[in-house]
């Protein structure tokens, strides 16, 4: 049989009352998406473009 080992449990102290204080404070969170707006964008329409090309080519193949 094996021996039981004990583990060993980490604690972290006690925060205090005005531990949370920081956490509660208001801040402005105000990112700018233009850039993602534009890729996007052009991810959409180079979607739309490729799949009409697809449907041309479907058409003139046959």
């Amino acid at each position: 049989m094996s021996k039981n080992k004990k583990r060993f449990m980490r604690t972290t102290p006690d925060a205090g009352p005005g531990a949370l204080a920081g956490a509660n404070a208001r801040f402005d969170f105000n990112p700018d998406y233009t850039d993602v707006k534009k890729d996007l964008r052009r991810i959409g329409l180079l979607a739309g473009f490729f799949i009409l090309v697809l449907v041309g080519l479907s058409f003139f193949l046959r």
